[in-house]
């Protein structure tokens, strides 16, 4: 006799997790919310040890957040309990349209987690993909970058104005890191961790008003900033000189991109596999929407341009249609459109490499006709994933 799996719906919150245990869907799921005992447990030490006395076989979560569900997750992996993951879209349009459940609460969202197993545990492909302890290890690098990168930006704006008059000589300075691995030079010199003759003669010059503790405390802030900056980037050449990698790293070169953009890419398409069928790319041919004739649909392919944000995404109501391509991930738009502003854009920067000049070529051209350059820059990024993924695919089939 097939034994019953007990499935557990976890909604994650910052210090507690409501939970929602099943051995079978409700056939009224709105009339057993009313009734259902749910369990809102504690981030603590009594809180896993309860959660983990349910003894469930399935645990269905939400992404909310990699701080927030890690720990939930750790302690149920290591008991040997299957954890999956639901998209945040897919579980609001699963519970307001096939649940028909009260407005948003935690519980709510735990027992439609449970209910979302039953229903979909037969399609891999309704739960958010997971990945091996590198990927995930490098996923968590790559957001953590982002982070201090964007905690030392308004503290530069804020040093930038301050030396406007303190020190206007340095005030739009450029400093960039050492060879060496140091902090920049202007905010170790303000701070009072590197030695620069050239500022000290500057200072001595200076037209400003002196600089303050003040500005000098917010230049260690940066410096202690750039450092741990540094640390997760030596963390994450570590990881990427796995010989796994090799093959995509090598088709990076091709496309000229950055140490960053690779990190992100990395994080976010390995392994290709996951993305063909049967080691292949997946095509389907179906009746077009308007011209009723069988068109080809790159199914593969445009599973590859979501995850990396520049997929087209038609929102239709009534005679307004409108394309966006606001799915996927926004860090990797993000980290696309710098490199087609820094790479592509700068013809001093260009390599001369097949790719890069077809990829020039098409930008030049679009620039010529007048077309907002924001718009030119998410083609021209678009085109440059269509390209990457025929790489990796034309790699992986030799």
């Amino acid at each position: 006799m097939t034994k019953q799996l007990r499935i557990l719906g976890l909604d994650v919150s910052k210090a507690s997790v409501s939970a929602c245990l099943l051995d079978e869907k409700p056939s009224e799921p709105r009339n057993y919310y009313y009734k259902c005992k749910f369990l809102n447990l504690p981030a603590n030490k009594s809180g896993i040890e309860a959660l983990l006395a349910l003894n469930p076989d399935v645990a269905v979560l939400e992404p909310t957040g990699n701080n927030y569900s890690q720990i939930w997750k750790h302690h149920l992996t290591n008991a040997g309990v299957k954890v999956l993951f639901v998209g945040h879209k897919e579980l609001r349009n699963y519970r307001a349209y096939q649940l028909n459940l009260p407005d948003k609460d935690d519980n709510a969202d735990s027992l439609a987690l449970a209910c979302y197993w039953f229903d979909y545990h037969l399609s891999p492909a309704r739960f958010v993909a997971t990945y091996d302890e590198n990927i995930s290890k490098i996923r968590e690098l790559i957001f953590k970058l982002e982070h201090l990168n964007r905690l030392q930006n308004p503290v530069i704006n804020r040093l930038r104005q301050d030396l406007a008059h303190q020190f206007p000589e340095v005030a739009l300075v450029n400093s960039r890191r050492g060879n060496a691995g140091l902090v920049p030079l202007l905010w170790g010199w303000v701070a009072g961790e590197r030695v620069s003759k050239k500022y000290d003669y500057l200072y001595s010059q200076s037209i400003g008003l002196g600089l303050t503790d003040s500005t000098r405390a917010r230049a260690e802030i940066i410096c202690s900033l750039q450092r741990q900056e540094m640390l997760v980037e030596q963390e994450l050449r570590e990881l990427l000189n796995n010989p796994a990698f090799e093959c995509y790293k090598k088709v990076f070169g091709v496309f000229n991109f950055g140490e960053r953009l690779a990190w992100v890419l990395i994080a976010y398409i390995y392994p290709i596999e996951q993305f063909l069928v049967d080691g292949k790319p997946e095509i389907r041919i179906c009746r077009g929407r308007n011209s009723g004739k069988p068109t080809k649909h790159y199914l593969s392919l445009r599973r590859f341009q979501k995850v990396l944000g520049v997929a087209p995404v038609q929102e239709s109501s009534g005679d307004k249609r409108a394309v966006k391509a606001h799915n996927g991930s926004k860090l990797c738009r993000k980290a696309l459109w710098q490199w087609v502003f820094t790479a592509l854009e700068p013809k001093a920067r260009r390599r001369n490499t097949e790719v890069i000049k077809s990829l020039c070529d098409y930008l030049d051209r679009e620039k010529l006709s007048g077309k907002p350059v924001r718009l030119i820059r998410s083609r021209v990024a678009a085109k440059a994933i269509k390209l990457l993924f025929r790489e990796l695919t034309k790699h992986e089939s030799n």
